[in-house]
C-alpha cells in the first residue's frame, strides 16, 4: 500500500496523523510481508477492527507528544486541550469561591469536552469506567489516573451513549496505559518556575519480566510520586486587584488594620448611627482611620491594603474606608502529592486466550485554603464581642476621629463596632485525602473467528476533608474577642499580646473533620465481535454485542464532629448525609458495521439502559463515511444521549438560606422581581432559599449532530474540518431565581406564603428545566517536509466555537448568544482556540516549537458601569487574547538515556487582565480558566532504561 493512501486511510479513521506519522512506515513494512493485520477496538466502538478502518473523530496523544509537551498530569492535558471547555475543573480554578453546584469539589480535577461540564463527559481507563470521586459522585477526579504509566490517550470528539451509556453527551477520554512490559526503567522530571513558587516534581519507576509469547505471561508494574508546589496569588505581580482605574477593586473593607463600622444596632456605640462628613455633609458609616485627609494611607495598614473604591462600588457612606486584596491573598495553586500504583499481570491461556488481572491505587493530598477570616463582631456575635473602650488603641481611633469629625458626632466610651481581617488568625486550610483503586480481571480471545471481552471490577474512590489551621470554634472564637484580648487596631510591626495569641491558639479547629464519602462501583462487562456471514458491495459486515451490569454506590458522612460544635464560617455539609444509597444499571447494546460500497461506510448502534429509581434509556447512533475520490472523504453522525441524576441531586437533604440581597421583590405584584420602593408592589422581601435533592428527578437527555471531511491531496498535507451540534434539554440544576421569577405563573410553587400571603421562602431545589445549544467547528491540518538531512512537521488544531446558547424553560426560545461573553462559574465559551505545532527530527535530536492561542472575550461589568453611576477611565470591556509559546528539545544518543528539555511559556506572557468580580469566582485579575500564571519555566525529564 502506497504511503498517501495509508497517511489517508489513518485520516479517515479520524486519528491524528501527527501522531501516528513514525508508525505509518512500520505499518507498510509489516503490510508488505505479513497478509494478517492486527484487529484493535478503538474508542468509543465496540467493534475490533484494523487500525486503517473506521469513521470515528478520534483525536490520539502518544507517550511522546505529552512528554515533549512538559505535561504532567491529566489536569495540564485538558488544559492545552482545544476542545476541552473552559470552566472550574481545574485546581486553580476551584481553589476559592465557586457555585454551590460545586462546594465540595476539594482538590479534584475534571474531564470537560466540548463545554459540557466534567459530569457529561465519560472518562475511561483502558476502556472501563472508575469510580467518580468520593466527595461528590459526579465527575471523575482526573488525580487519580496513572498518568506516568500512560502509553497514549484517546479523545472521542463525539456522543457516546449507544456505546458507553450515561454521561458521555461531550465526549469519551480513554486513558490507556502499557499492556504489558519487559524491563526496568527509572525517570524524573522537574518543573521549575522563573519567577518562583508553584514547581513540579515527578518520579516514577516501571518494572516488568516475562514474555507472553515465549513464556506465556508479563508481569509489570510501575509507581508514580508527584509533588506540586503551592503558588499564591502574592507570588505574582499580576494577581492585584487593586486595579479601580481599570473597573477592579476588591469589595471588602475586613482589613489588617480594622475599619471602623456602624452597624445599625439600636445599642450605642462609638459612632452611633453614622457620622457626617464636614465636608459636603454626606451620611458616612466606613470608616478606616488610615483613609482620613491627612491619614497616614491605607497602604501602611498592612500588606495588600488600599483603599475602597466606593465610586467603583456605588457606597459613598464607605468613602473613607479601607479593603484588602483578599483574591490575590488566596492560592493560585494548590499544593498537592499524589503517589500512583498499576500493576499487571496477563497470562496466555492458549494461543487465542488471554487472561488479565490489573491493580490500580492512587492516594492524592491535596490542601485548599481561603483568605483569613473577615469578622464584624457585631452583626455575627452581637455588641458583646465589640472593642471595648480602653486603651491605646481605643483612644488612637477616638482621637483620629475627632480630630476630623470633632467630638459632638462621637460617644467617647462606648464600644467600637469594626470589621476586620484577622490576620493572626491565618489562612483558612482544607486539607483532602483521596484513595482510589480499581481491581478487574478479564479475559479477551478469539472463539470461531469471533473476538471476546469480558471482565469483572470492583472500583472505589474515597475521600476525607479536614479543617486545617484558621478555623475556630464559634464559642471560643466569640469569648476571645468579647476579652479585649486580641487587638484589631495593630499596625505593621506591632504584634498581638502573648495572651491573646494563647487564647486564640485554644480555640483553633485545626483537626476537625470536615466530611467524607466514598464512591464505589462494581462492573460485570462483556463484549464480542466479529463478521457475520453476509456480504455487501464494500466487504463483509461487521457487528458487536454486548452488555454491562453495574452497581452504583455513595456514601457521605456529613458532620464527623466529636463534638457538635460549630466552627465559625467552616463549610459542614451535615444535611446532605447519605448512608450508602445504591443503584443498579442493566445494559445491552449492540453495533453494525455495513461496508454498503468500497467507498461507502454506515456504522449503526444502540444500547439499552435501564436504572433502579426512574426507568430506562435507549440511544441509537448512526454514522458514515464516503469517500467518492481517493483524496476526499466526507463523515458524520448522529446519536442521542443521556445522563443520569448523581445521587446527590436525587438525595441530598434539605438546607435554607436567608437572602440578604436588596433587590428582590414579589413578582406576583411586581413581574420584574426587581425591588424598588418607589413602586407599588414592589417592595424589598428577603425569603429564606430552600436547598436539596429531589427523588422525582429524570435524566437529562441530548442530540449529537457532526459533519466533517478529511482531504489528503498529497502524500506530505492533509487537513479536516468537522461541524457539531449539542443540544441537551431537561438539564438538571438548582432552580435559577431569574427563572423563577420571569417564569412566575409556572412556578407558583415555588414560592412559599404565610397566611397573609407574604412570600417566606422559595423553593430552589433540584429540577429538570430548560437545556443548552452547542455548535462549533474543529479544524486539524499537518504539513510535512524534509530539511537539511531531517524531518519537520506542522500541525494546526483550532476548535471554533458558534453558538452556546440556553433556555430556562424547554418551552422557551434560547437566549442571546454567549460566544465570547463572560460567564460565571461554568463553561467560559471561547470562540476560538488552537494549538500550532512545529517539529523538526534530525538524528538523535527532536525539536517542538507550539503556539498555544486562546481568544480573548468580553468582560463582566463593574457594578458601577452596570448602573450607570461611574465609567473607569481606564475600563477596556475586551479581555485581551492569550497567546503563549513552549520549546521542548530530546535527545536520545546516549544508550538507554532520553532526555527532554525544555521552556513554558517562553515569552513570560501574563495572563491577560480582567475585571470579573472575585466574589464570584477565583483568580485575582486574570481567568484561571484560560490562563496559566505560573510563567516561564523550565521542565528537564530523564529517561534511562536498564538492559
Amino acid at each position: 500500500m502506497k504511503l498517501n493512501k495509508l497517511v489517508q486511510a489513518f485520516a479517515l479513521a479520524g486519528l491524528s496523523t501527527q501522531v501516528f506519522a513514525q508508525d505509518t512506515a512500520q505499518q507498510t513494512d509489516t503490510m508488505a510481508t505479513d497478509a494478517k493485520v492486527e484487529r484493535i477496538r478503538v474508542t468509543g466502538s465496540s467493534i475490533k477492527r484494523t487500525s486503517v478502518e473506521g469513521d470515528l473523530p478520534i483525536t490520539v496523544f502518544s507517550r511522546a507528544d505529552i512528554d515533549a509537551a512538559g505535561i504532567t498530569s491529566a489536569e495540564q492535558l485538558l488544559l492545552q486541550m482545544n476542545i476541552a471547555g473552559n470552566s472550574s475543573d481545574n485546581l486553580a480554578s476551584n481553589g476559592g469561591i465557586v457555585s454551590e453546584e460545586q462546594r465540595g469539589n476539594n482538590g479534584v480535577s475534571g474531564a470537560n469536552l466540548r463545554g459540557q461540564g466534567a459530569d457529561a463527559t465519560l472518562v475511561l481507563l483502558n476502556g472501563r469506567r472508575v469510580a467518580t470521586h468520593g466527595l461528590k459522585g459526579r465527575a471523575v477526579d482526573l488525580n487519580s489516573i496513572p498518568f506516568a504509566a500512560l502509553e497514549r490517550v484517546e479523545v472521542l470528539r463525539d456522543g457516546a451513549s449507544a456505546v458507553y451509556g450515561t454521561d458521555a453527551i461531550g465526549g469519551v477520554i480513554n486513558f490507556i496505559t502499557k499492556s504489558d512490559y519487559t524491563g526496568a526503567e527509572v525517570s524524573t522530571f522537574v518543573d521549575h518556575t522563573e519567577a518562583g513558587g508553584g514547581n513540579i516534581y515527578r518520579t516514577n519507576l516501571l518494572l516488568g519480566t516475562g514474555d507472553i509469547n515465549k513464556d506465556g505471561w508479563n508481569v509489570f508494574g510501575t509507581l508514580s510520586y508527584k509533588k506540586n508546589e503551592v503558588l499564591a496569588g502574592n507570588d505574582r505581580a499580576f494577581s492585584n486587584t487593586f486595579q479601580p482605574e481599570r473597573g477592579l477593586s476588591p469589595d471588602t473593607r475586613g482589613t489588617p488594620f480594622a475599619t471602623v463600622f456602624n452597624r445599625g444596632s439600636s445599642q450605642p456605640n462609638l459612632i452611633g448611627t453614622g457620622l457626617v462628613d464636614p465636608r459636603d455633609g454626606q451620611s458616612v458609616t466606613a470608616i478606616n482611620i488610615l483613609d482620613l485627609p491627612g491619614g497616614a494611607g491605607c497602604e501602611n495598614g498592612g500588606a495588600n491594603m488600599g483603599p475602597y473604591s466606593d465610586q467603583l462600588w456605588s457606597s459613598a457612606s464607605s468613602r473613607y474606608a479601607c479593603a484588602w486584596d483578599y483574591p490575590a491573598a488566596a492560592r493560585i495553586q494548590q499544593p498537592q502529592e499524589s503517589l500512583d500504583f498499576i500493576g499487571r499481570a496477563t497470562f496466555k491461556l492458549s494461543e487465542d486466550h488471554l487472561a488479565t488481572l490489573e491493580f490500580v491505587a492512587s492516594e492524592v493530598d491535596v490542601s485548599k485554603a481561603f483568605e483569613p477570616y473577615q469578622i464584624s463582631p457585631g452583626s455575627t456575635f452581637g455588641p458583646s464581642t465589640w472593642y471595648p473602650s480602653t486603651g491605646a488603641s481605643y483612644d488612637r481611633i477616638y482621637n483620629a476621629l475627632e480630630g476630623y469629625f470633632g467630638a459632638a458626632q462621637l460617644n467617647y466610651g462606648e464600644a467600637i463596632a469594626y470589621r476586620w481581617r484577622c490576620m493572626t488568625c491565618g489562612g483558612r486550610e482544607i486539607e483532602t485525602t483521596t484513595s482510589a483503586y480499581r481491581l478487574l480481571a478479564s479475559l479477551e480471545g478469539v472463539i470461531a473467528g469471533w473476538d471476546y471481552n469480558a471482565g469483572i471490577s470492583r472500583a472505589s474512590s474515597e475521600s476525607d476533608s479536614v479543617l486545617g489551621d484558621g478555623y475556630y470554634f464559634t464559642d471560643k472564637l466569640q469569648q476571645v474577642l468579647g476579652s479585649g484580648l486580641i487587638d484589631p487596631f495593630l499596625l505593621p510591626g506591632q504584634n498581638q499580646s502573648a495572651a491573646g495569641l494563647s487564647a486564640l491558639n485554644a480555640a483553633s479547629a485545626r483537626g476537625v473533620q470536615l466530611y467524607g464519602g466514598e464512591s464505589i462501583m462494581t462492573q460485570i462487562d462483556a463484549t464480542l465481535s466479529g463478521e457475520i456471514p453476509f456480504e455487501l458491495s464494500g466487504g463483509n459486515i461487521m457487528m458487536a454485542v454486548g452488555t454491562d451490569l453495574r452497581r452504583e454506590e455513595f456514601k457521605f458522612n456529613g458532620d464527623q464532629r466529636a463534638e457538635m460544635r460549630p466552627v465559625f464560617l467552616a463549610p459542614f455539609d451535615n444535611a446532605n448525609v447519605l448512608d450508602k444509597v445504591s443503584r443498579d444499571i442493566k445494559a445491552v447494546f449492540a453495533e453494525v458495521y455495513l461496508p454498503v460500497l468500497d467507498n461507502l461506510d454506515v456504522t449503526l448502534a444502540s444500547r439499552y439502559d435501564k436504572y433502579d429509581g426512574f426507568g430506562s434509556s435507549t440511544n441509537p447512533k448512526i454514522s458514515f463515511s464516503f469517500r467518492p475520490i481517493e483524496q476526499l472523504m466526507f463523515r458524520g453522525a448522529y446519536s442521542t444521549g443521556f445522563k443520569v441524576p448523581s445521587f446527590n441531586q436525587l438525595f441530598n437533604g434539605v438546607t435554607e438560606s436567608q437572602y440578604t440581597g436588596l433587590d428582590l421583590a414579589d413578582p406576583a405584584t411586581c413581574p420584574s422581581g426587581v425591588a424598588d420602593e418607589t413602586i407599588a408592589g414592589c417592595s424589598r422581601i428577603q425569603p429564606v432559599e430552600i436547598f436539596g435533592g429531589k427523588e422525582d428527578l429524570s435524566p437529562e437527555e441530548s442530540e449529537q449532530k457532526s459533519f466533517g471531511f478529511v482531504v489528503v491531496p498529497v502524500d506530505y498535507f492533509n487537513f479536516s474540518i468537522d461541524w457539531w451540534e449539542i443540544e441537551r434539554t431537561d438539564t438538571i440544576r438548582s432552580a435559577p431565581r431569574d427563572v423563577l421569577i420571569e417564569n412566575y405563573n409556572l412556578f407558583t410553587d415555588n414560592w412559599i406564603r404565610d397566611g397573609q400571603g407574604q412570600i417566606v421562602a422559595i423553593d430552589r431545589r433540584y429540577i429538570n428545566s430548560g437545556g443548552t445549544l452547542t455548535r462549533g467547528i474543529e479544524l486539524d491540518a499537518n504539513l510535512t517536509g524534509e530539511l537539511a538531512g531531517g524531518n519537520w512537521k506542522v500541525n494546526l488544531n483550532g476548535s471554533y466555537i458558534d453558538t452556546f446558547k440556553t433556555k430556562g424553560i424547554d418551552s422557551l426560545p434560547y437566549s442571546e448568544n454567549l460566544v465570547g461573553e463572560y460567564v460565571r462559574y461554568f463553561n467560559l465559551p471561547l470562540k476560538w482556540k488552537h494549538t500550532l505545532n512545529f517539529s523538526y527530527v534530525l538524528g538523535d535530536w527532536s525539536h517542538s516549537l507550539t503556539q498555544l492561542y486562546r481568544d480573548g472575550y468580553n468582560d463582566e461589568l463593574p457594578v458601577s458601569v452596570r448602573n450607570g453611576s461611574f465609567v473607569p477611565a481606564q475600563w477596556d470591556p475586551k479581555v485581551d487574547t492569550y497567546i503563549t509559546y513552549n520549546y521542548s528539545v530530546t535527545y536520545k544518543a546516549i544508550d538507554n538515556l532520553s532526555l527532554t528539555f525544555g521552556i513554558k511559556n517562553l515569552l513570560d506572557e501574563d495572563p491577560p487582565f480582567t475585571a470579573h468580580q472575585n466574589d464570584f469566582a477565583a483568580g485575582a485579575a486574570w481567568e484561571p480558566r484560560v490562563a496559566d500564571p505560573r510563567g516561564r519555566a523550565y521542565t528537564l525529564l530523564l529517561e534511562y532504561k536498564f538492559m
